[in-house]
């Protein structure tokens, strides 16, 4: 069982206990099938936790071949163990599943899972979908999901078990999608990375949702004015810059959207998610601001940043073809394999 160890944040063998649970809950409140074997101990001034995460290879040994490492964030359903596997089968078909490639998926929990596996109290959990947006565990102690995400990183911006790391990819689709997005307009992690020569690329795929930086949001997908509709919270986080989780620190989001431009940033998005009644898309009423659909909110958000910021804008979005709301098949996809894998074959990807 693959270990990592830290001063800060130890990679350590979880055991849990599983036990049956008869309760009706809604789909996405539903506990997961499994908890993932390994984790990750993340310290901060809040308190410690612990996060479950699958990793490929046995990192608590010196890993001299890797080169890229792929963190690959789940959805609503927290089904870590799938996007995991996906994310392995994906380095398999690009011929990158040697040594070379490394993949890491975490597992944000919340509290049903919790009570369903009868987890040990230091297990890190959240009410519902506050990891989404970098919101703050309800247990064991209030350690954001970006804490979580900056202690990854940490782990492999350490030189003496990854002397040859080029490039870390952090992917995620739908809620996933989400919390990449926000994570690479809040996150710090990335930091310790680029100052190593560490190359950090973000790969947002479908999620329901994105932060915007002003009170504008999408008249048509290429249209922008100040919202006047009837959703009162429509730019609060995680839509927009109002009442942001704790996490934040001192940080100006002008700051922040200045830092988010500069990032390395793919969009993904299938041509056909475009049901405005997808069972798991965010009908909240600051969601529905951003669009009717999937597809069309991550239009209008792309356009919406080109007309912030239209000189050196280089962030990229890539349509997948007549692929809708699904996670293996975006990230198999030859735009998935590029982005991922820097694999050329993605027709989208010409010219831009």
């Amino acid at each position: 069982m693959a270990t990592l160890c830290r001063v800060h944040s130890i990679l350590i063998i979880l055991a849990v206990s599983i036990t049956s649970n008869a309760r009706t809950l809604e789909p996405t409140n539903h506990p997961v099938d499994e908890i993932a074997g390994n984790s990750l101990r993340v310290t901060t001034s809040a308190g410690v936790g612990v996060l479950p995460v699958y990793v490929s290879k046995d990192v608590s040994k010196v890993q001299p071949e890797v080169t890229r490492a792929i963190v690959i964030f789940h959805g609503v359903k927290r089904n870590a163990v799938g996007y995991f596997r996906s994310a392995n089968e994906a380095a398999d078909f690009a011929g990158k599943s040697g040594k070379g490639t490394l993949v890491i998926a975490p597992q944000f929990l919340i509290e049903e899972d919790a009570a369903a596996f009868n987890l040990n109290s230091t297990i890190l959990r959240w009410h519902h979908s506050a990891w989404e947006g970098g919101g703050d565990a309800s247990g064991p102690a209030p350690i954001s999901s970006f804490d979580a995400i900056d202690a990854i990183l940490a782990e492999l911006a350490d030189r003496s078990r990854f002397p040859g790391l080029q490039q870390v990819v952090l992917a995620g689709h739908s809620a996933g999608g989400q919390v990449v997005q926000r994570y690479a307009v809040m996150g710090r992690g990335e930091a310790a990375l680029v100052k190593l020569g560490i190359h950090v690329r973000y790969v947002v795929a479908n999620p329901s949702s994105y932060v915007y930086f002003s009170q504008d949001r999408p008249v048509t997908t290429s249209t922008f004015a100040r919202y006047e509709g009837s959703c009162k919270t429509f730019n609060r986080w995680k839509y927009g810059t109002e009442d942001p989780p704790p996490y934040i620190g001192q940080r100006s989001f002008a700051e922040m959207e200045d830092d988010y431009i500069r990032r390395d940033i793919i969009y993904l998005l299938g041509t056909s998610d475009t049901d405005p009644r997808h069972p798991e898309l965010d009908i909240s009423c600051e969601g529905e601001a951003q669009g009717p659909h999937r597809f069309a909110r991550g239009m209008a958000y792309f356009s919406y940043l080109k007309a912030r910021h239209p000189d050196n804008f280089a962030q990229r979005l890539w349509e997948v073809p007549h692929v809708g709301h699904d996670e293996r098949e975006m990230f198999h996809s030859k735009c998935g394999m590029q982005a991922l894998f820097d694999i050329p074959g993605c027709a989208s990807a010409k010219g831009r």
